[in-house]
């Protein structure tokens, strides 16, 4: 019998830079199971439906992108309850809780890790004082328990795959864990050069993480064209922060996207990406990137040559670099050159060959270990040991 592959990702109700990830991942195993917490058909494109995603308790709610966010608290005990029982080898892909699975003894788990789960890690402060004074407390003990499980279940982990040095970096700080890293393909046949037109472009979910304020007061201030592209819970605040200049599309197709960037003066980045893929189809584009000197960016732009860097995360310093930066200097050819480097048929080919190198390396055959947790199934018994399952301990948790 060959070996089962199940491929789990946190949660498939849109499509962002993670998801698009996800599907290079589903088309490196075209037979393996795919399961999530919860799913959108819509929501994804119907990228996802020939696999037909199995899903967790938390289905039977129907969130959407819009509205998964106050389920937050309830994900690690959905991600858990997740059968994954009979299969061999399973792939993670998360940023986070889809590497807290639990998988039958002796299968090999792989975590793809586009980063240690934000508001808990990276972002706990800006969560904590997001909060008033007396829910802070409170807020503070369940993101330590939230810290507590995240390490419990990447001990379960038998390898790391990490999108960027930086989060490597991460999963070596928060989950005392080593990561391979393996930066995320891009559809490269979605974009080409095209002729330039006046506008400058922000490509990103609106998230205050994300900062796309800075972007906003800058070219207020610039009075140069800034055409914003994405949802999110920051588009009316940033919508009343606007002026004249500053235009906001919404979510649009992959076809406008590639217009819009290749027809781009420069992409904007103002957040510390852990990898940064719109960056890089800015690249595929033909178009430089302007960007804060910080995260995965600084892997894929090169200063002077495929963009800019500011040091200081605020308005002055990126009107500085924008007014100080010709895009008309940046060679097309040297963007597109420098993008190459991430396509998919990469992505995937090593993606395999560090599953198979896991698989040969982290344990042995499974044929004993799958008796035993036949005859633990049988005996009604969890293979993970009497009490594994009921207690997950996943920490109730409400963040923005």
């Amino acid at each position: 019998m060959p070996p089962r592959v199940a491929l789990v990702h946190d949660f498939l109700l849109d499509v962002r830079g993670a998801e698009r990830v996800f599907a290079a991942i589903c088309d490196t195993w075209p037979e393996a199971d795919v399961f999530t917490a919860v799913y959108d058909a819509r929501g994804t494109e119907g990228r996802f439906a020939a696999r037909a995603p199995q899903t967790s308790f938390l289905q039977a709610l129907r969130p959407t992108a819009r509205t998964f966010r106050p389920l937050l608290p309830l994900y690690p005990r959905a991600v858990e309850s997740l059968d994954l029982r009979g299969y061999d080898t399973v792939i993670s892909s998360s940023s986070a809780w889809a590497h807290g699975v639990r998988v039958d003894p002796g299968a090999v788990h792989v975590c793809y890790c586009h980063n240690p789960f934000r508001y808990a890690w990276a972002e706990r402060d800006a969560t904590l004082a997001a909060r008033n004074a007396l829910t802070r407390p409170a807020l503070r003990v369940l993101l330590d328990r939230w810290r507590d499980w995240d390490r419990s279940a990447a001990r379960r982990v038998d390898r790391y795959v990490a999108n960027s040095h930086l989060t490597a970096a991460r999963v070596r700080e928060c989950f005392r864990r080593p990561a391979t890293v393996l930066h995320p393909p891009v559809e490269l046949a979605r974009f080409a050069p095209r002729p330039v037109g006046g506008h400058y472009l922000v490509l990103a979910e609106l998230m205050a993480h994300k900062r796309i304020d800075l972007a906003v007061r800058a070219f207020n201030a610039l009075g140069r064209r800034l055409v914003v592209v994405g949802d999110g819970p920051e588009l009316r605040r940033l919508r009343r922060l606007a002026g004249p200049t500053v235009a906001f599309t919404g979510r649009v197709s992959d076809a406008r996207v590639a217009e819009l960037l290749a027809s781009s003066r420069a992409l904007v980045v103002t957040a510390t990406e852990e990898f940064g893929i719109a960056a890089v189809e800015a690249l595929a584009a033909g178009r430089p990137v302007i960007a804060l000197a910080e995260g995965g960016v600084r892997e894929t732009v090169t200063e002077g040559t495929t963009g800019t860097f500011y040091a200081a995360n605020e308005p002055a310093a990126l009107a500085a670099a924008v007014a100080g930066f010709d895009p008309a200097s940046v060679d097309p050819a040297a963007c597109r050159a420098a993008a190459e480097r991430f396509g998919a048929e990469r992505f995937r080919a090593r993606l395999h060959r560090i599953v198979t190198e896991a698989v040969a390396r982290e344990h042995p055959p499974r044929t004993a270990q799958r008796g035993l947790a036949g005859a633990s199934r049988r005996a009604g018994r969890s293979p993970h040991g009497d009490d594994e399952v009921i207690r997950t301990g996943g920490p109730s948790l409400n963040v923005p």
